[in-house]
């Protein structure tokens, strides 16, 4: 049984809600966020980078007090707004890569804490910490865990019927997507919801492990210092935008090295050769077709790596997936990287355009040579978490990427 709850959400009122959301923080360059900063006063950047009205970069403690400042003035100034009453919010997103649509919530603390919410990813202490932290300062949270179910009849009938009416906001953006918000605040539909989901065993993180991580730990922190706890409070939730499987995209992260670990090429290829048939495609493009299959690029020309599973044991599910193959038996034995997190010999590219940039990367002399796989499946990352273990980092790169300012939630 999952907890999935409505709730109220502050979001901007509906005149600005495409000026006010943004993609997240780090998607942007220094030019985009300054152009953002100075000639739209709406964005929702204002409030997450509040040292841009002093013309001053803050850190720390008084920058987290100064983001609960601009969120308030924003409250204040009625550009953003509150529901009265608890919701669902319906989120349908349309890009050139396809469209996706799923419910954004509240999910249970509890859930998290007693593995009904599964997690793949390993999180790093202090980065749960600070943004604990974080939290406990500002007050909100306005990025939401992507968390995935399976596919659900009921639900989907439900989010269909509503979505033929008119959406609370339709906008699009410059990189040619288009978001759309509905309100489910019908009681009857929201015990329906609501029932479907009590229904379920367990959900699974796709995305936004140090999130779930840190909502944790403000609940646990919360709970211990409020003698009148009831498990009904706000900080006992975190916000999560739930979609259904066939609805998640998952791509893999590409792997560039910046050099051979003091091997020569030959000597490289020779390694390599333990574990894996190597064929050169020369100047032909090759991408895998198969679990277990590889590409290479290395000195202007395309390899295939196929696994010699006589050689090789499957023990677990993860020994089966590909990036922990390819970290066990070519990125720490020979290329000697051990720290896939902070290794600053290696790179990551989203499968999204990995093949030319690769190519790009090492034609450059920037990196040394690169690899490329299928990504994972749902049912392998299900399985992983299912059994405890846990995905070597950027495992998997998965949409979609949500807007932040959409709807954001209250602690």
């Amino acid at each position: 049984m999952t907890k999935i709850l409505p709730f109220k959400a502050v979001r901007p009122a509906p005149a600005y809600a495409g000026l006010v959301t943004s993609r997240s923080y780090e998607d942007y360059s220094e030019e985009e966020l300054r152009a953002q900063l100075e000639y739209n006063p709406y964005s929702f950047l204002h409030i997450i980078n509040p040292g841009y009205k002093f013309q001053h970069e803050i850190g720390g403690d008084k920058r987290f007090g100064m983001v609960r400042n601009r969120y308030l003035e924003f409250k204040e100034e009625s550009t953003l707004i509150q529901d009265e009453s608890p919701c669902y919010y319906i989120y349908k997103i349309n890009s050139r890569e396809g469209c996706c649509c799923g419910i954004i919530a509240a999910a249970s603390v509890e859930d998290y804490e007693n593995n009904a919410i599964r997690k793949h990813e390993d999180t790093i202490a202090y980065r749960e910490e600070l943004f604990k932290e974080y939290l406990k300062v500002v007050g909100f949270n306005t990025e939401p865990v992507l968390l995935t179910y399976p596919d659900n009849p009921v639900i989907d009938e439900l989010l269909e019927e509503r979505m033929t009416t008119r959406p609370e906001y339709e906008f699009a953006t410059a990189n040619k997507e288009t978001h759309s918000l509905w309100l489910i605040d019908n009681p009857e539909s929201i015990e329906k919801i609501k029932a479907e989901f009590d229904k379920l065993e367990k959900i699974y993180i796709a995305d936004g492990h140090h999130r779930s991580a840190s909502s944790y730990l403000l609940a646990k922190e919360s709970r211990e210092l409020n003698p009148g706890h009831t498990g009904d409070e706000s900080y006992n939730f975190f916000m999560s935008y739930l979609i259904s499987e066939s609805n998640l995209r998952i791509y893999e992260f590409s792997r560039l090295v910046r050099d051979l670990n003091g091997h020569t090429k030959e000597e490289f290829l020779i390694l390599l050769d333990e574990w894996f048939r190597i064929e050169d495609r020369g100047h032909n493009i090759y991408k895998p077709s198969k679990k277990h299959h590889f590409y290479m690029y290395l000195d202007g020309e395309f390899y295939s790596l196929y696994l010699r599973k006589t050689h090789y044991q499957f023990t677990d599910s993860l020994s089966q997936l590909d990036s922990y193959i390819l970290y066990e038996k070519i990125l720490k034995p020979i290329l000697g990287i051990k720290d896939l997190r902070h290794d600053k010999r290696i790179s990551y590219i989203p499968g999204l355009n990995d093949l030319i940039e690769i190519k790009s990367q090492v034609d450059k002399g920037d990196f040394a040579v690169g690899f490329g796989m299928l990504p994972a499946e749902i049912e392998e990352i299900k399985q992983i978490a299912d059994e405890n273990l846990t995905m070597p980092p950027k495992s998997t790169y998965i949409e979609p990427k949500l807007r932040s300012g959409l709807t954001i939630y209250e602690f």
